[in-house]
């Protein structure tokens, strides 16, 4: 019995010695796929580095472009504004000068006294229509805001 006992023994160290051996054939296996897929991350990651360094480089210089588009949408925007009141003060300036032409033209006017009282049903005279068309321009002028 002692020798069944022993063979059994032996057999049994022979049967475990197997399956670890399998087990680290199965081992190294994996163990090169680990390494393999740790090359391919470490390739990963530079890649990941580079992009960053780039973005980081593109944020500096969308920055700066920000930077002197503002400077010169400010200096742009104060021109403008300093413009838009130019022009401002002008079309009242010019309203004031259109409601004295039409005064003038109204003024220049003859006055006669044979007209028949139907004329004004009549072709009006130039100047008449001169003055109630600066009249008409100046009053459209005012209602838009767009005169002093």
């Amino acid at each position: 019995m002692n020798h069944s006992l022993g063979m059994a023994i032996e057999t049994l160290v022979a049967i475990l010695l197997m399956l670890t051996i399998v087990y680290c054939v199965m081992l190294n296996k994996r163990l090169t796929r680990l390494k393999a897929d740790e090359h391919s991350l470490k390739a990963v990651i530079g890649e990941l580095i580079t992009a960053t360094e780039i973005a980081e480089r593109a944020i500096g210089g969308l920055k700066l472009a920000v930077r002197d588009v503002n400077e010169n949408l400010g200096s742009q925007l104060a021109a403008a504004t300093q413009m838009s009141d130019q022009l401002y003060k002008q079309l009242g300036e010019a309203d004031n000068v259109v409601r004295r032409l039409s005064k003038i033209a109204i003024a220049a006017r003859p006055v006669t006294t044979s007209e028949p009282v139907a004329a004004p049903a009549a072709k009006p005279s130039t100047a008449k229509a001169v003055a109630a068309a600066a009249e008409a321009f100046s009053e459209r002028r005012r209602s838009n805001g767009l005169a002093a």
